[in-house]
């Protein structure tokens, strides 16, 4: 289908262009670009990126996450619905949290959550990715949130250490080999740092729960997301860590949440 023009934009014609590409939910995307777009000349631009295969969040340059509308650049990981559930169980857990930590931030959309839920936490995050982290430094301003960019935990400051009430980190989780399996959204509009775990999808969650520790105050606990036939090794490398671990499972949003206290 050719591209469109502003003078044949309606909501029939947009559904029609995106359901022709393969978009499964063309009537409601078509309405959320329509409402997004300022003007018909950036819907009809907003199609045609949606058409040639970009994520709807990155065209529409936001995501809708845990009630909020996060942010998302092109280059970003888009947050995933199913993250809502590491959310719920952190705030369930430490809902007096003072201090709160969002590694492996990506958009920020994590950190920006449990701000919204906890009350106004200190909150930190980080990231290695350079445009994520200016992505997430918009995401967590509402919040006086602080953006850090850097290597894991070498990215925060040193104050932190021992003081950290909800430590969540939504690691990359998909083994290499697997890496190119994933829908083209992800593949080939993602960054390849967010999405590779490395030979079995855990070799950033080991680094994770082996320090997570040090920087955790007592009682302090650590979240992070994986997979259904992970979870057993995750929970494993936590326990090594010194971790109380357990598995919180949310068979209808296929979401698996490791949790760790610290004693």
């Amino acid at each position: 289908m050719p591209p469109l023009s502003p003078d044949s934009l309606s909501l029939d014609s947009v559904v029609a262009a995106l359901r022709s590409a393969g978009c499964v939910f063309a009537e409601d995307e078509a309405e959320l670009i329509l409402s997004t777009a300022r003007t018909l000349d950036e819907a009809a631009a907003m199609v045609d990126r949606r058409v040639a295969g970009l994520p709807l969040e990155h065209v529409l340059g936001w995501a809708e996450f845990h009630g909020l509308r996060i942010r998302v650049e092109p280059g970003v990981f888009v947050p995933r619905r199913r993250t809502e559930f590491l959310v719920e169980q952190a705030v369930a857990l430490a809902r007096d949290a003072s201090l709160v930590v969002d590694l492996c931030c990506g958009s920020g959309a994590v950190g920006a959550a449990l701000a919204a839920s906890l009350g106004g936490p200190e909150l930190h995050a980080a990231d290695i990715d350079p445009a994520a982290v200016r992505c997430a430094r918009r995401n967590v301003a509402p919040f006086a949130g602080r953006v850090h960019q850097g290597d894991l935990f070498a990215a925060l400051p040193d104050t932190l250490c021992g003081r950290v009430d909800v430590l969540a980190a939504n690691v990359p989780y998909v083994p290499t080999e697997e890496v190119g399996l994933l829908p083209p959204e992800a593949r080939d509009h993602e960054p390849l740092v967010a999405l590779d775990g490395g030979a079995d999808g855990l070799d950033i969650l080991r680094r994770v729960a082996a320090e997570a520790p040090r920087w955790l105050a007592p009682g302090g606990c650590l979240l992070v997301e994986t997979s259904g036939h992970q979870a057993p090794l995750a929970v494993e490398a936590f326990a090594r860590g010194g971790l109380v671990a357990r598995l919180a499972v949310c068979a209808e949003r296929y979401a698996n949440v490791v949790i760790g206290v610290r004693p």
